[in-house]
């Protein structure tokens, strides 16, 4: 994709300039009534991620970060992963301000969506970043993270799953979330298809809250149910 077919999925202003020092704050807020912290949930992400790789003997050193808003996922993609370097984009530029603050480290990179990249990366990580682009321009978004990866490079698309009514709750308690325009998991698999990829797993993750924690190892057996409150598309570039 071009730097200006980038631009266009990018924007003009981002919405989450606004919300660059209390992004935390307003996540918590929804995340709440699941009783657990964001750590929870993207720690959770890498480590069920880390297993699907490995399952397929891919190697993790360089990794893109769409979407990293303020880059509290780094330290989880360097750490869970063994990434050697992470590069983040996005469209806001006051989180990356932020992302570049918070999460200095040797190998970490920050940068707008709208500068070219790749293709150099082994992995691409996404987390709830495509309901907040226009659907028009999500494939222009999906073809820039197929452009940025190596052959056989694989993307991790992570979205909230709109078939769990809990997740629809959460999402109306958070204010960037709550006009957002949810993927349910045929629209992703069928956005990356049309993008040049063929599609590997797809796995519904984080059932139970907190208080029915009890019952989490039985998410294994049922990874393949439309239960969670999350998804993980995995692809891998055609």
């Amino acid at each position: 994709m071009s730097v200006e077919a980038a631009r266009t999925t990018a924007g003009s202003q981002s919405e989450f300039d606004a919300y660059a020092e209390n992004y935390d704050e307003a996540l918590a807020v929804g995340l709440s009534a699941t009783g657990e912290s964001k750590e929870y949930y993207a720690s959770g992400r890498i480590s069920w991620l880390a297993k699907r790789l490995s399952l397929h003997g891919h190697t993790v050193r360089t990794v893109l970060d769409f979407g990293c808003g303020t880059g509290s996922g780094v330290p989880y993609l360097f750490d869970g992963l063994g990434a050697q370097l992470v590069h983040g984009v996005d469209v806001s530029a006051a989180s990356l301000d932020t992302a570049r603050s918070t999460h200095a480290r040797t190998g970490a990179t920050f940068g707008m969506v709208d500068a070219p990249v790749g293709p150099v990366f082994d992995l691409a990580f996404c987390n709830g970043v495509f309901h907040h682009i226009p659907v028009a321009e999500r494939a222009a978004a999906a073809a820039y993270v197929r452009e940025a990866l190596v052959p056989d490079g694989f993307f991790a698309l992570w979205e909230n799953n709109p078939w769990n009514p809990g997740t629809r709750y959460i999402m109306s308690r958070v204010p960037f979330d709550r006009n957002a325009i949810t993927l349910t998991p045929p629209e992703s698999r069928r956005l990356l298809r049309d993008a040049g990829f063929d599609i590997v797993h797809t796995d519904f993750l984080f059932v139970f809250p907190r208080a029915l924690r009890a019952l989490r190892p039985l998410e294994r057996l049922i990874r393949a149910l439309p239960l969670g409150g999350q998804y993980l598309v995995l692809a891998r570039k055609r």
